[in-house]
C-alpha cells in the first residue's frame, strides 16, 4: 500500500471540521450553530426525499446547490484572504469572501419564509411563527462565523446580501415558471417510479394526509 510522503502537508475535512478557544462556552455553542447548514443539508433535505418526495423541496435543495457552487466560483475569482485568525484555524489556505455559512443561512431562510408566505401547503394560522422560524439561526450563524475567526464582518454581510438574493431569485423562478412542468414531472416515468409528488396546491397537507389516513384506516376496518 503506498502512503503519502512524511512531509506532505495535511488538510482537514472541513464539512464539521470547527475550531473554537478551549473553555469558551460560547464558542463551544456557536461552533455547533455553525454546522446548522450541515444539519440542514443532510437531515433535513435528505430525509424530506426519503420521506415526502415533495417537487418543491427537491427545487429548494437543487436551489442551495447551486448557490454554493456559485459561492466556490466567486470565491475562486475574487481570493479575498480570510481574517489573520485563520493560520490558529488552519483555514488559511481558502478564500473568505463571501461566507458560504452565511449565503446558505441566509438563502435557506428567505425561502423558506417566502414558501411559508404564499401559504404553499401550510395552513393559514402556522405561517406566521414558521416564515420567522429560520431568521435566528440564520442570524446566529453569521454571527458565528465572525467570532470563531473564520469570517470578517464584511465577509459574512457579502454571505448574507448573496444569500438573500439568490434565495429571492430562485424562489421566483421554481414558482413562476418551472411550477407549470411540476405535473409533467409527476406523471413521467422517473416522478411514478420515486414517487414525487407536488402538494403546494393544497392548503393545508398536514390535515389534508389526516384526513386521508383516517379515512383509509376506516375503510380498511370495513372491509
Amino acid at each position: 500500500m503506498a502512503y503519502a510522503p512524511a512531509t506532505a502537508p495535511l488538510k482537514a475535512v472541513t464539512l464539521t471540521h470547527v475550531r473554537y478557544r478551549r473553555g469558551d462556552s460560547l464558542g463551544h455553542f456557536l461552533a455547533w450553530v455553525s454546522l446548522i447548514p450541515v444539519f440542514i443539508s443532510l437531515g433535513g433535505f435528505v430525509s424530506h426525499f426519503l420521506f415526502r418526495r415533495e417537487l418543491q423541496g427537491l427545487f429548494f435543495a437543487l436551489g442551495l446547490l447551486f448557490s454554493q457552487v456559485f459561492n466556490e466560483f466567486v470565491k475562486t475569482s475574487v481570493q479575498q484572504s480570510r481574517p489573520a485568525t485563520c493560520a490558529a484555524l488552519e483555514m488559511c489556505d481558502s478564500h473568505g469572501w463571501p461566507s458560504s455559512h452565511s449565503q446558505y443561512m441566509f438563502f435557506f431562510a428567505i425561502y423558506f419564509s417566502l414558501l411559508c408566505i404564499r401559504g404553499l401547503g401550510i395552513s393559514p394560522r402556522s405561517r406566521p411563527f414558521l416564515a420567522f422560524l429560520p431568521w435566528p439561526p440564520a442570524i446566529l450563524t453569521m454571527y458565528s462565523r465572525v467570532y470563531l475567526g473564520y469570517h470578517t464582518v464584511a465577509q459574512v454581510f457579502a454571505g448574507a446580501g448573496l444569500g438573500l438574493l439568490l434565495g429571492a431569485v430562485w424562489f421566483w423562478v421554481v414558482n413562476s415558471i418551472l411550477v407549470d412542468y411540476f405535473p409533467a414531472i409527476e406523471e413521467s416515468w422517473i416522478g411514478q417510479l420515486l414517487y414525487i409528488k407536488d402538494s403546494s396546491h393544497i392548503e393545508n397537507v398536514l390535515k389534508f394526509e389526516y384526513d386521508n389516513a383516517r379515512a383509509a384506516r376506516k375503510k380498511l376496518s370495513q372491509d
